[in-house]
């Protein structure tokens, strides 16, 4: 089993920043891949970012791209998600995902993931 807890997210004002963390513990010695996605009141849930390592990958969706950072500390095991000049399109549940043995063809899939976490929301007023 592995747990997965993220934080972090508020209330910010257009332009704002917030960053998220997402810790997964319990048996992770598989897992590869950290991933974020974001789920607004009747819309399906989307694919945000993602971290893959080793190596440090990283991927965006394109509306996000340039303004979002995905980031991993390995000493704690814990991924965190910048987001900068927020919108208030922006605004959603976000939640973290831990995926194991995943490829770069599939992190931007949600059902690629096996894990996630309760979800954290982040509203950005304008």
């Amino acid at each position: 089993q592995v747990q997965v807890v993220e934080s972090g997210g508020g209330v910010v004002q257009t332009g704002g920043s917030l960053r998220l963390s997402c810790t997964a513990s319990g048996r992770t010695f598989s897992r590869n891949v950290m991933g974020w996605f974001r789920q607004a009141p009747g819309k399906e849930r989307e694919f945000v970012a993602a971290i893959r390592w080793p190596g440090g990958y990283t991927y965006y969706a394109d509306s996000v791209k340039g303004r979002f950072t995905a980031t991993r500390d390995n000493a704690k095991n814990t991924q965190y998600l910048q987001m900068n000049s927020l919108t208030p399109e922006d605004t959603a549940m976000y939640y973290c995902a831990s995926g194991s043995r995943l490829i770069s063809s599939t992190v931007r899939s949600p059902t690629a993931y096996d894990y996630w976490g309760q979800g954290t929301q982040v509203t950005v007023s304008s």
